[in-house]
């Protein structure tokens, strides 16, 4: 796969026989268990009630990453915003340009939608991104803190 040139778009409900085993590997990734029958439903949920972007790497009719981008808004500034939540490449595809285009689409996308800018946010242990974000020009915030609030288990 060294002469990888993987084409990326917009992912479509017709990509999910493509994106669903990228997106279970993801999650497998934070050390949730297999479940490809609920990250299709997830993901055709989202897509279907248009409430992601999903981009799509693949190449010779394979998924090789997919990067999946939530709307937001700024109160302060009164502009969009993305979160950039998602971001995954399949194991033989790292190293090898897969998440820097997809980072790169993300990047255009929020350009084109005149977005005020991309947010995610990554494990503080996870140094492979992080160096990747900053290369590509992401800043880290210093000055804030991140707060949850687990609610209770919804039953589906």
């Amino acid at each position: 796969m060294s002469d990888l040139s993987p084409t990326i778009e917009r992912a479509e409900i017709e990509h999910l026989d493509l994106l669903v085993p990228l997106f279970n590997g993801y999650r497998q990734f934070y050390g949730q268990h297999s479940d490809l029958a609920g990250a299709r439903r997830f993901l055709f949920e989202r897509m279907a009630a248009l409430e992601s972007v999903v981009f799509l790497a693949h190449h010779g009719g394979r998924g090789l990453g997919f990067t999946q981008l939530y709307p937001s808004f700024s109160s302060v500034s009164l502009q969009r915003l993305w979160v950039l939540n998602d971001l995954f490449v399949a194991a033989e595809a790292r190293g090898k340009g897969v998440a820097e285009a997809l980072l790169e689409r993300a990047r255009a996308f929020g350009v084109a939608t005149a977005a005020k800018e991309l947010a995610l946010s990554t494990d503080t242990n996870n140094t492979t991104a992080q160096r990747l974000y900053e290369r590509l020009g992401y800043q880290r915030v210093e000055d804030a803190y991140a707060y949850t609030l687990r609610l209770p288990a919804v039953e589906r």
